[in-house]
């Protein structure tokens, strides 16, 4: 291969690829991309086993067609750093030459035949969505999708569509906690299809939609979900299991309902919990009429109390919660209001937006 491409080409495309081509692993060849060119198309593309991302890249002069497999962060390094125009020539299959202006460079390279191949899909049903509709969802389900769990399904946001209902829904859960988000999509397709992507797909997925204009394509098949982000493309691997039926753990009987300011609220709960365990940051929530306090404490540092002006009319009730879990439920929410659901010190508390039956939350109370 002798190409010619521009530093702020190769510097774009790499800066795409650098959370999947692995920095740490035990397969040297992982932590490499692929570099494919020819005169009709050239292609930036890596994976890590569990994701792959391929995009064009722009060549400005091909002197001669070839593949090369390079250290993804070391030419990410050096596509910052030089000062023009970066020529590469390989100069046999273990080693590039690469040049650009005064500087030099001499690369170890790796047996491009040896790098994983793009998986292929097999039978797969497409589907079409608003980047901005898609995103939002993300935004609203990831946080509470769990980490490293040893219920592995739970360590991913699971995509549920309904085809007969013409609906998707996204849901996030560690077992602690639930969002859920339905919204309507057009689709060809009758079936039911539930796929669960792993939380870590899911932040570099939302990470490449940023900016981006067009709807996304996607298809899902049995081991795989596949996603045309314009130009590129990007391809996860799904969780194997079944996830957790969600719609059993959303409260329905929920008879006690509370109205309160989103951001008042927030403010509060912020004051509160500076005080407060580092490990369970519990936080004891009181309700009265159309008051609502909140107090934490600690052993060794002492005690916060705060509290604002909600609409509630029911029986005083004294409950716990984990203060970010419900910090992190409220800052996923929009409405200048939002309601909370309860029914007793035990069953799960719903969070609403006012006006909105689309999204939900569902945190467990803490024993206090």
């Amino acid at each position: 291969m002798i190409v010619k491409v521009s530093k702020d080409e190769l510097y774009k495309r790499l800066g795409d690829i650098q959370n999947i081509a692995e920095k740490k692993t035990t397969i040297p060849i992982l932590s490499n991309f692929l570099l494919e060119v020819s005169r009709e198309k050239s292609t930036v593309y890596a994976t890590d086993l569990e994701m792959a991302i391929g995009e064009p890249i722009e060549i400005i002069e091909i002197e001669k067609s070839g593949v090369i497999c390079l250290p993804a962060r070391k030419i990410f390094e050096i596509a910052k750093e030089v000062a023009g125009d970066i020529h590469i020539e390989e100069d046999d299959m273990n080693w590039i030459k690469m040049k650009s202006g005064k500087s030099s460079y001499r690369i170890a390279a790796l047996n491009p035949d040896e790098y994983p191949h793009w998986p292929t899909l097999g039978d797969n049903t497409g589907f079409q969505i608003k980047t901005e509709k898609l995103a939002d969802m993300l935004d609203r389900t990831i946080y509470c999708a769990g980490e490293n769990d040893p219920r592995y399904a739970l360590n991913g946001v699971l995509f549920h569509v309904l085809g007969k209902d013409k609906k998707i829904i996204l849901v996030g859960t560690d077992g602690h906690r639930l969002a859920v988000i339905y919204s309507d999509m057009e689709m060809d397709t009758e079936e039911e299809i539930k796929a669960i992507l792993p939380r870590r797909a899911v932040m570099e997925l939302r990470r490449l939609i940023t900016g981006l204009q067009d709807d996304i394509r996607f298809e899902i098949a049995k081991n795989h979900i596949r996603f045309f982000l314009g130009e590129k493309v990007f391809l996860t691997k799904l969780i194997e299991g079944t996830y957790p039926n969600y719609e059993q753990v959303i409260p329905v009987n929920n008879n006690k309902s509370v109205v309160m300011d989103r951001e008042e609220f927030t403010k509060t709960l912020r004051r509160v919990s500076v005080i407060g365990r580092e490990k369970s940051r519990v936080v004891r929530v009181d309700l009265e009429k159309d008051q609502i306090n909140v107090f934490a404490t600690d052993p060794e540092l002492g005690e916060a109390q705060d509290g604002l002006k909600v609409e509630y009319d029911g029986e005083p009730i004294t409950l716990g919660f984990n203060s970010r879990y419900v910090l992190e439920a409220v800052a996923s929410m929009k409405s200048q209001n939002i309601i909370m659901e309860l029914l007793d010190t035990l069953t799960p508390t719903l969070l609403l937006e006012e006006g909105n039956k689309d999204y939900k939350c569902v945190l467990m109370p803490m024993r206090i």
